[in-house]
């Protein structure tokens, strides 16, 4: 019996994706060394991200210490 052609391997390599799924949205995230990473988001939480990584905060650099 042959595989279905819409049947794919599930493998670590590929872009960024992002799908909308139901009401949902699911972003798979190439990792480094194989795999993905797969989160599923509400358009809320989504849009609060894209705001998060268009306006990163400050780093926070560690306070100068006196020294005696």
């Amino acid at each position: 019996m042959q595989p279905a052609g819409a049947i794919r391997p599930r493998t670590g390599d590929g872009p960024l994706e992002a799908v909308k799924e139901g009401q949902n949205i699911v972003m798979r995230i190439p990792l480094e060394g194989g795999g993905r990473l797969v989160v599923e988001l509400t358009p809320a939480e989504a849009s609060a991200l894209a705001d998060a990584l268009n306006t990163p905060a400050e780093a926070e650099t560690p306070a100068e210490t006196e020294q005696p």
